[in-house]
């Protein structure tokens, strides 16, 4: 995924369409993965920043292990199944929309490495809590009354995730931000997913995420976590819907 974001209407007048973009909703779309925006490479890309960016949320130790092994094991495992099970399509996000019609060596692949691609953009260095501005934050206090409530709901999704998996916040078709949770390297593009959506903010909650740092407290790696979050880069998701 581009580190910039393309909204719909510059998509449209990139290809000669901008005159309808009007006429287009939310619901014309069959699949989130129609969206401009979402454009997630077979390959790993590059570290947005240094191992050692993150500390001391994310140690540079866990940073290396998790990039350099967990995420490009995800990659070229990925690699290996699209090619043995002859997948046609080049798009990341086409492929976690039809999922369910492969092997759960495809589907556990392509899901650890949209959500590795997607988690690295969700942080950024400096370890200063903050939060969202301008329509984002305006959606948050309207779907969960605060963003504190939206913090904490979010916090329980995470904490409560039984063993490996995620916590997001979505936007759902229905335009409102929902917050869940999903096992394993399940997220909520594919068909599978209980709740689909498009995922906005993504949480690796594995233990390969923080226990060389946290051990065995998963609650104090969520709250420090924070810390980290690239409301920027979030904000331009959002803007893109």
């Amino acid at each position: 995924m581009s580190n910039r974001i393309t909204t719909r209407r510059d998509f449209l007048k990139s290809t000669g369409k901008a005159g309808i973009a009007a006429g287009l909703s939310f619901s014309a779309f069959s699949s989130f993965a129609s969206f401009p925006l979402v454009q997630t490479p077979f390959e790993q890309t590059p570290l947005p920043y240094a191992y050692n960016a993150l500390e001391p949320t994310i140690d540079g130790q866990t940073m290396e292990l998790h990039y350099s092994k967990h995420a490009a094991s995800y990659a070229k495992s990925l690699k290996e199944a699209v090619a043995a099970e002859n997948v046609k399509t080049t798009k990341l996000e086409d492929l976690l929309s039809q999922v369910s019609k492969y092997s759960d060596k495809l589907r556990n692949n392509a899901g650890g490495h949209y959500n590795h691609e997607l988690f690295w953009k969700c942080m950024r260095p400096g370890n200063e809590a903050g939060k969202p501005t301008g329509k984002l934050l305006a959606a948050i206090e309207k779907d969960f009354n605060s963003f504190e409530a939206f913090k904490n709901q979010f916090g329980e999704a995470a904490k409560s995730r039984f063993g490996s998996g995620w916590a997001w916040l979505i936007s759902g078709k229905d335009r409102k931000l929902h917050i869940i949770s999903t096992p394993n390297q399940d997220n909520p593009l594919m068909d599978v997913a209980e709740t689909k959506g498009f995922p906005l903010l993504g949480l690796d909650v594995w233990e390969h995420a923080y226990y060389l740092k946290y051990q065995n407290k998963r609650p104090e790696y969520i709250s420090a976590w924070w810390n980290v979050v690239n409301w920027k880069f979030i904000e331009q998701r959002f803007a893109a819907l």
